[in-house]
């Protein structure tokens, strides 16, 4: 299998869920500054794993794979203080951590596969998006969480 788009990344089609699932349960909170910031991390997950993957390299791309992890992080801290001002249920926020935990997970194994390459000389600048080949690792990283 290999990745075409980064559709086909899967620590992205997890990230796009949780943005989703919090939309969806914080639409009504009257919590401007706390919805929006919620919100703009989880699409930071998304649009920094989509943007490093057109990036010229894998050692571009892992750098932006850094970044989601650390936007991941920003929303289990976000959804504790949801849980603490009684935005969102404890059983939710526990599912929605997680969620974040699991595409935490698959963007560390992501990142380890890419460092291993680099580490071992066969990172390659890529010719284009169509030539991911490291998808073995995030699929046994999901597969075995």
């Amino acid at each position: 299998m290999s990745i075409e788009k980064f559709e086909d990344i899967i620590a992205w089609q997890l990230a796009r869920e949780l943005s989703n699932r919090i939309h969806s349960e914080i639409k009504n909170c009257r919590d401007w500054s706390y919805k929006d910031q919620i919100e703009r991390a989880c699409m930071s997950i998304m649009n920094n794993i989509a943007e490093g993957f057109d990036r010229k390299g894998d050692k571009e791309f892992a750098r932006f794979l850094i970044i989601s992890k650390g936007s991941c992080a920003e929303v289990r801290s976000l959804l504790y203080l949801g849980e603490d001002r009684e935005y969102i249920s404890k059983e939710l926020a526990e599912e929605l951590r997680n969620l974040s935990l699991r595409i935490n997970k698959v963007l560390a194994g992501f990142i380890t596969s890419l460092r291993t390459r680099e580490q071992l000389g066969q990172l390659k600048p890529k010719p284009g998006p169509c030539t991911q080949d490291h998808v073995p690792i995030c699929i046994a990283t999901l597969e075995n969480p």
